[in-house]
């Protein structure tokens, strides 16, 4: 009995162990494909470093040949002409170093100009005396009442200060002057959601004027603004009139360009 079975069995035995070779091909041709996929990685070339080192060589080789005999004392160099059609390689321009007496000047003038400008514009105000104008050789202020610009406690310009701002941009827009606005009010205190104290209203008033002259065409970057409160008043808060000149707001126009250098 027990060597028939082995009779048996001793068939499919062969068979199995006649298959096992066709594991180890399966593992070598694995380990194959594997060696040349790491040969492809590392033997790719990266195109940008190819590019780059392809640019530098041809540069190098094509460039005009230099002279290796040194030019004598006294000896002109060679006339060297451009070919017809070939473009004439000039060193740049120096520009002339400007002259700051001169740009004082200038802009001193353009203050005047601006003046006489501002003036004319607001003659009728200047002489009801709701707005002031006074000029020097470094600013000028234009002050204004808050009566013309905006309601009581509110800093959103009502419909008529919308051609006085106007009339003021239209001045500004054609110069690089520094211009910062100054809000002020009076001592009377206020609390509201949106202005919990003068110094939010004050702010407020000169960001919106700041807003609108922007609109109207004056360059965002010359300008600033800026809020004193109640802290700053030109006459007694005892009074209803010495109040009303109290609340105002101030446009300052610089002799300098810069913003951030341009001091009161």
């Amino acid at each position: 009995m027990r060597s028939r079975r082995q009779r048996r069995r001793q068939p499919q035995d062969d068979l199995h162990n006649k298959e096992r070779w066709l594991i180890s091909y399966a593992d070598f041709i694995t380990l194959l494909f594997a060696f040349f996929v790491v040969m492809y990685s590392v033997s790719s070339v990266n195109e940008g470093k190819y590019k780059v080192l392809s640019e530098t060589l041809s540069g190098v080789f094509n460039a005009p040949p230099r002279s290796l005999n040194p030019l004598a004392v006294g000896d002109h160099p060679p006339d060297v002409r451009p070919a017809d059609g070939q473009n004439v390689i000039r060193p740049p321009v120096m520009e002339a170093p400007r002259n700051p007496t001169e740009d004082a000047r200038q802009r001193s003038a353009n203050l005047r100009t601006m003046s006489i400008q501002l003036s004319a514009a607001f003659e009728d105000l200047i002489n009801q005396g709701v707005v002031t104008l006074e000029t020097n050789d470094r600013w000028i202020e234009l002050s204004l009442r808050n009566s013309l610009l905006f309601g009581s406690g509110d800093a959103e310009p009502h419909f008529d200060a919308f051609p006085i701002l106007q009339s003021i941009a239209d001045v500004l827009k054609d110069h690089d002057n520094a211009v910062k606005v100054e809000g002020f009010t009076d001592n009377r205190p206020i609390r509201t959601a949106v202005f919990p104290s003068n110094w939010e209203l004050s702010s407020a008033r000169a960001s919106a004027v700041v807003r609108v002259l922007t609109m109207d065409g004056v360059d965002p970057e010359r300008m600033a603004a800026v809020g004193y409160g109640q802290y700053q008043p030109v006459a007694g808060n005892e009074t209803a009139e010495g109040r009303s000149r109290n609340r105002r707001v101030v446009v300052l126009i610089s002799g300098e360009a810069s913003i951030r250098g341009a001091v009161r």
